[in-house]
């Protein structure tokens, strides 16, 4: 059951494609179909999500071949936290596809639906997989699904963004590429979790060289500063959902793929004053890169690339408390961007027009949108009680308990950002929901298709409205996952077990539970390691006095 479980968010979504392919003469099929999947794989993830926190890290060696030979998915509570956000996320902005697809024909094209669920089970597969030459695998095929969606029509400004987008997707590729082939070169594996081992043993100025080109893939994924001039030419030219998740997700799981090999593969004892930098560097140009936009979808994208500082310099810290704070803001942030690009694309559907000059002559949006935006915006502004400030706070307390000079300035520039941020969002509420004496009216809809666009835009900011309620055990998990994060040996006892999969359990999935207790019986039988299953002398070990694998 718990195979099933951990493949599902990768196969079912590839399979659903499929079947949307065969049934693209039939839009509600195809509706039907990907709202189905997303449910499921929504229900599968909480499970994951709690059988990860409770029981450690379920890992399913695919076709019984154990890591670090085999290939390996590992639902531990960092991706699982993720995967589960990405999924809430991923499904409401579905429903908001298929509510705008009565009022434009873009999302009832036959390519819609199944370039959505492989880009879904793209993100899962990035989210799961236990080896860096898969990870390669996932930006690939996320790659190919969202060139598909952000080039959808005929409009000669989206087929340009899709091809900025896709000609500097397909540059980090190939580095990423050449990063594996050297990365496998020095170490003979791609298995995380044996890299873990074996990256430390190189030359420093190997294990160097490799940290950043992996940091450069990645950083362009993620749209860290500089290398995020792809990001605002591309993403505002697509239709309302697809920005919305390709903003929410796309960089997020770059973040999430830096967080995984720098702290697996390169773990450091003090903060990284080079990424602090970047961090800042994001930051600033981001936000103010926001401030000078004139259109409400770049300004958006501007605030997006300045927000991935807040979770770089989390990152940065290499602390337990900080990599916490990473991935509560991380969470948060998700559903925020998510709602406001929604509300942009609602705007701009009911104004006809994303030009913050031609809004303030246009009639302001309903009541209920203009609420949405306000809760939104000041989550995005970290002010209290909403999730952005519980994030900011956890990042703000793990840089103060850091210290050091180039760690305090770095949270100056957090707090000016912060402040940029709520200025950036106070010109969009003045130019689009503020009343004025010579604007006309509000103007109201009430067909389905609209009431399904608020509606589950209204969920969206409900999911971030629920993070800030959840902040306590929510805190608590993110807890657990720094301090996993931090200790490479975890991940090391959870993927790569003494033996292969046991008699009881053909199936190769296991959590590190159960191996935690293995071991404790294996100890309590008495057996000086020398025995079937023990160490024996001179066996490698991983720090708790066990084997890791015989090599």
């Amino acid at each position: 059951m718990r195979a099933l479980m951990l493949v599902a968010p990768i196969m079912l979504p590839l399979i659903a494609a499929g079947l949307s392919v065969a049934v693209w003469r039939r839009s509600a099929i195809q509706r039907a179909v990907g709202v189905g999947v997303l449910l499921v794989l929504l229900v599968d993830a909480v499970a994951l999500l709690l059988l990860a926190d409770r029981d450690g890290a379920q890992v399913l060696a695919i076709g019984g071949w154990p890591a670090p030979l085999g290939i390996s998915l590992v639902a531990d509570r960092t991706a699982m936290l993720m995967l589960t956000m990405a999924l809430t996320v991923s499904l409401a902005i579905l429903l908001f596809a298929v509510g705008q697809g009565s009022a434009e024909a873009w999302s009832s094209r036959p390519a819609f639906h199944p370039a959505y669920l492989v880009l879904v089970g793209g993100v899962a597969l990035a989210f799961l997989t236990g080896d860096l030459f898969n990870l390669f695998v996932a930006f690939e095929v996320m790659l190919a699904a969202s060139y598909v969606l952000i080039s959808l029509g005929t409009d000669e400004k989206r087929i340009q963004a899709g091809m900025t987008y896709t000609i500097t997707s397909l540059v980090s590729s190939l580095i990423f590429l050449t990063a594996v082939a050297l990365v496998y070169a020095a170490t003979g594996t791609v298995n995380f979790a044996d890299l873990s081992i074996r990256v430390p043993e190189l030359a420093g100025g190997v294990q160097d060289a490799l940290s950043l080109l992996l940091l450069i893939v990645f950083g362009i994924k993620a749209a860290m500063v500089p290398l995020h001039f792809w990001l605002p030419d591309s993403y505002p030219t697509a239709p309302a959902p697809i920005t919305a998740v390709l903003a929410a997700l796309l960089t997020k799981v770059g973040l999430y793929a830096m967080v995984r090999t720098q702290t697996l593969m390169f773990s450091r004892d003090e903060s990284w004053t080079l990424l602090l930098c970047l961090a800042t560097a994001t930051m600033l140009i981001g936000v103010l890169g926001a401030v000078a936009q004139k259109d409400l979808n770049r300004m958006l994208s501007f605030v997006l690339v300045s927000h991935i500082g807040y979770m770089l310099f989390g990152l940065a810290l290499f602390t337990a408390e900080g990599l916490s704070g990473t991935l509560l803001y991380a969470v948060h942030h998700i559903a925020v961007q998510a709602a406001l690009f929604l509300i942009a694309g609602l705007v701009a559907g009911w104004s006809g027009t994303a030009a913050l000059q031609r809004l303030t002559a246009a009639p302001p949006p309903p009541t209920l949108l203009a609420g949405l935006f306000l809760v939104s915006a000041m989550s995005l502004a970290g002010l209290p009680p909403f999730s952005g400030f519980i994030g900011k706070v956890a990042l703000l307390q793990a840089g103060v308990d850091a210290g050091g000079a180039p760690t305090l300035l770095v949270l100056g520039a957090l707090l000016v950002t912060s402040l940029l941020t709520l200025y950036a969002m106070a010109r969009v509420w003045r130019a689009v929901f503020a009343q004025g004496p010579d604007r006309p009216p509000p103007v109201s809809r009430h067909d389905r298709g609209t009431r399904t666009m608020l509606a589950t835009t209204a969920g969206v900011v409900a999911v971030g409205i629920a993070v800030a309620l959840a902040a306590g055990p929510l805190s608590q998990v993110t807890e657990r996952a720094g301090e996993d994060l931090r200790d490479p040996v975890v991940y090391q006892e959870s993927v790569l077990p003494p033996t292969g999969p046991s008699d009881d359990d053909p199936s190769g999935v296991s959590s590190g539970g159960e191996r935690e207790r293995g071991s404790a019986e294996t100890d309590g039988n008495g057996g000086d390691g020398d025995g079937p299953g023990g160490a024996g002398e001179g066996a490698p070990t991983n720090g708790a006095d066990r084997p890791l694998v015989q090599r």
